[in-house]
């Protein structure tokens, strides 16, 4: 958390049953707790907020029984005014509790000033707030996506009531999200991606642009293990996952476009790259493009080519066992025998 947010929170907390009146205004007060429907003040009492600290844990702190979502009273101004972006909650928290508002944030080197929406900031409280995805309707989407074990390496979470507008004037909605971590090369998150999703985990939500980047992705990726002297790239989550799920222990990339991958910064270490290129002219150039940037690093550069339009595609309609082979006499020999499963590799 921002240390202003942590400023802020713990300020929130020496006021908690006055936040909670005025932005939980359909609950009540039932002896150390304000009870509620949810973070978003529908009446009932599943979700209780703690009003004084106390050996269970300090005050402010809440936690809804129906969902297990938990968080602080930042979480509670968020959701029960429906705002986006960390800037505008903590504006709101000031303004509750009349404090100035902070000097605008010095312009950065470039001369551009720090973004107001979509700020790394932003992202990284969303991710820290989101869930494992266990037994979610991410694990549900993924299967379906033919891509039963997720080798992930903790850059993938779910947040359940994401929120999704259209645009500036349309009205906020709420759908349940798959939240990747986006990273620069030393682990640091600058961003997330936001892949909204039906509820049942059939496919995606119902909306008009269901994935979504926030934060700074330029050069950065969604990272699944940790690159050294190999490593794979390609522009989607599912498009990566799939090969992974053939090759669980090579380390691998999603640059989420192929402008971003044609982009994507490469491991001083690095000596082998493999790219996967999705089989449109976007996805030709970002590879050719890349591959001239890792040759001139000195950098092998591989490659690997899908039957169809992506490797989520290939695994989709040919099946784990052709696409294993179909990757097989992509790789060179020693990375063969380095990542690939000594048995074949489990159907289930």
């Amino acid at each position: 958390m921002p240390r202003d947010a942590s400023e802020l929170a713990r300020r929130l907390a020496r006021e908690a049953e006055a936040v909670c009146r005025h932005y939980l205004s359909n609950g009540r007060r039932h002896g150390r707790y304000w009870l509620v429907g949810d973070s978003r003040n529908t009446p009932g009492r599943s979700m209780f907020v703690r009003l004084n600290a106390s050996p269970k844990g300090p005050a402010g702190k809440w936690t809804d029984a129906a969902t297990g979502e938990h968080g602080d009273l930042l979480d509670i101004i968020r959701e029960s005014c429906g705002l986006l972006d960390f800037r505008d909650v903590a504006d709101e928290a000031r303004r509750f509790l009349s404090l100035p508002r902070p000097d605008p944030a010095p312009k950065l080197m470039s001369g551009h000033a720090r973004a107001q929406t979509g700020s790394p900031e932003a992202a990284r409280r969303l991710f820290g707030m989101s869930q494992s995805i266990s037994r979610t309707v991410v694990e549900t989407y993924l299967r379906r996506r033919g891509i039963p074990s997720v080798h992930h390496d903790g850059a993938l979470r779910f947040h359940p009531r994401c929120y999704y507008r259209a645009d500036d004037d349309s009205p906020t909605e709420v759908w349940p999200a798959m939240i990747a971590r986006v990273t620069d090369l030393d682990g640091r998150i600058t961003g997330v991606h936001r892949t909204w999703l039906d509820p049942s985990g059939r496919g995606k939500a119902p909306i008009d642009t269901p994935r979504r980047a926030m934060g700074d992705l330029l050069g950065n990726a969604v990272r699944f293990g940790i690159a050294n002297d190999v490593l794979a790239a390609g522009e989607g989550i599912e498009t990566m996952l799939s090969i992974r799920y053939v090759l669980p222990t090579m380390p691998m990339v999603a640059a989420l476009s192929a402008n971003h991958l044609a982009a994507l910064l490469l491991p001083l270490t690095l000596r082998r790259l493999y790219i996967a290129r999705d089989t449109d002219p976007a996805g030709e150039g970002a590879a050719t493009t890349l591959t001239m940037r890792a040759e001139a690093a000195g950098i092998e550069a591989f490659i690997l080519s899908p039957r169809f339009d992506d490797f989520n595609e290939d695994l989709r309609t040919l099946g784990i066992q052709e696409l294993e082979a179909a990757l097989r006499v992509q790789l060179v020999p020693q990375d063969v025998a380095r990542f690939f499963p000594l048995a074949t590799t489990d159907t289930g």
